[in-house]
């Protein structure tokens, strides 16, 4: 006579809510009844059930799983191939999900060590670490940014306030010389970019003029760090680029 609602629904882990709405929908109808009319669930039936279940577990809705199972030019095989398609792909999803918390605990015990309020009153409404992913998927297994990571987590909300105010010191210096015309490859504005560079070895890591003209580059082909410069004025991207340049060959003849 096969199994009872209940028995179904204690060994499959669903409610007997959920068995009567599945079977109202067509989704899985029991293959016999009693004769008073009562459900019973055949072999069959629990086979499909499963089916149910493991697509359900992945996020499908009903109505998606009744089109999957109710497929007339699918055969069990298929059914196999796509749970086990499904699942490869989402232990991977959970492998990433895995990584991304690592990295985030890592980035908690290894970054800026501030209260939400301190982190407003250093940085305003920057994000310090919008793009801290990025930065360890481009630069994390070199040294500059171990460094940099290990610099970060000794720093006091003092420390980040006065490394904020030279930032911004020099910013408004560089703004000014480029405002007043003058020429990246002037002593002033090498001056100024030997000072940037100075200020990322403070601070951060140790930056090498071949480097810090890789820096200067990438401030004119990524196009959010050319927007950050432009911010402090038209063309400061390209001119600090070029300054910087200007002060390697400077120091490497």
């Amino acid at each position: 006579m096969g199994y009872s609602t209940g028995q179904v629904a204690g060994f499959a882990g669903v409610t007997v809510r959920a068995l009567h709405h599945w079977d109202e929908i067509g989704l899985l109808v029991p293959g016999e009844r009693t004769h008073a009319g009562h459900r019973r669930y055949t072999d069959t039936d629990l086979d499909r059930l499963q089916r149910i279940l493991f697509y359900r577990e992945l996020g499908f809705p009903l109505d998606e799983v009744a089109v999957l199972l109710d497929d007339p030019d699918a055969d069990p095989r298929t059914h196999l191939r796509r749970q086990h398609e499904l699942l490869t792909a989402r232990i991977e999803k959970l492998r990433q999900m895995a990584a991304a918390v690592e990295h985030a605990m890592e980035a908690r015990r290894m970054g800026i060590d501030l209260t939400p309020e301190e982190r407003f009153e250093v940085f305003g409404d920057k994000d310090p670490e919008q793009y801290a992913e990025e930065t360890e998927q481009r630069w994390g297994g070199t040294e500059a940014y171990a460094e940099s990571q290990r610099r970060a987590a000794r720093y006091t909300k003092d420390d980040w306030k006065r490394m904020r105010a030279e930032s911004d010191d020099w910013n408004t210096r560089y703004a000014a010389l480029v405002a007043d015309g003058v020429r990246p490859a002037d002593a002033a504005a090498m001056d100024l970019a030997e000072e940037h560079r100075s200020h990322i070895g403070h601070w951060f890591y140790d930056c090498p003029y071949p480097m810090h003209r890789c820096l200067g580059e990438m401030y004119v082909a990524d196009a959010r760090f050319t927007a950050y410069y432009d911010a402090l004025g038209p063309g400061v991207a390209a001119h600090l680029n070029a300054a910087i340049a200007a002060n390697a060959d400077r120091h490497s003849a």
